[in-house]
């Protein structure tokens, strides 16, 4: 049976661990390395890790550190940044990891999600749709390289779309609330969920296990994913790798789904 998953972003950033604000300022949080190592001990359901660089500077996918994460990761590893062809995702799913992710070559290229889900199976395929609200309306756009350029294309209908063509996962990171950690945009969640039948994951504006908690609580089995959350502790943000522990994520989802 399906239950939500709780799951660490970890954003990589000149092969160091960063963490951002609305996309903004990285601050540098660690070795990648060193906290796949943690959320092994933590039993982390899975885990994304997104180049944030790649794409912007038109690099090949970083193979070497790839490589390096799938042989440390103990649990299903989604990897994303800097793929733009279908021999690029074969690649890396031969290197161990389980889901590649794509965002700005998908909403450029839509049809290379059909030739990537054909070669390695719809259900490695995330579409990774970063999103902002537009001023004085309920809709959102749907951003590519960064937040640094706006598609202008609705976020709703991409997701549809993303799904027709065969992405077996929608992720929709929200470039207003990366880093707030103030809580998801629900009303946003429910809008998506209601509009897709695939797995989706929502990404930005987690601050506490609570905030995970709400958004599980309307919007069911998805997957609540988080950076903040799981590398900050406290008021004054001291870098500290955690995450839920096995009882804590049972009585988290079970009060989510009223069970």
């Amino acid at each position: 049976m399906l239950r939500p998953r709780i799951i660490p972003c970890l954003l990589v950033h000149d092969k160091g661990l960063v963490k951002t604000v609305s996309f903004k300022s990285p601050k540098y949080v660690g070795d990648p390395i060193n906290a796949v190592k943690i959320f092994n001990e933590k039993e982390s359901d899975e885990l994304m890790v997104l180049d944030i660089d790649a794409t912007v500077a038109g690099a090949e996918p970083d193979y070497k550190l790839i490589a390096s994460l799938a042989a440390e990761c103990r649990m299903p590893l989604c990897y994303g940044g800097g793929i733009r062809t279908v021999a690029q995702a074969k690649h890396i799913i031969s290197l161990g990891v389980e889901k590649i992710a794509i965002s700005s070559a998908a909403v450029e290229n839509p049809e290379l999600i059909s030739r990537i889900a054909e070669e390695v199976g719809r259900q490695s395929v995330v579409v990774v749709l970063d999103v902002k609200k537009r001023m004085l309306s309920k809709e959102y756009d749907v951003y590519v390289h960064n937040g640094r350029k706006n598609t202008k294309r609705n976020a709703l209908e991409m997701a549809q779309q993303m799904q027709a063509l065969g992405a077996g996962e929608i992720v929709i990171n929200s470039i207003d609330n990366d880093g707030q950690m103030k809580g998801y945009d629900i009303t946003f969640a429910s809008r998506i969920r209601d509009a897709v039948s695939i797995p989706i994951t929502i990404l930005g504006g987690a601050g506490t296990l609570q905030d995970i908690e709400k958004l599980l609580g309307a919007c069911g089995v998805i997957g609540a994913s988080a950076g903040s959350l799981f590398v900050f502790k406290g008021t004054y943000k001291a870098v500290l790798i955690n995450y839920p522990n096995v009882v804590q994520r049972d009585e988290i989802i079970a009060r989510a789904l009223g069970k």
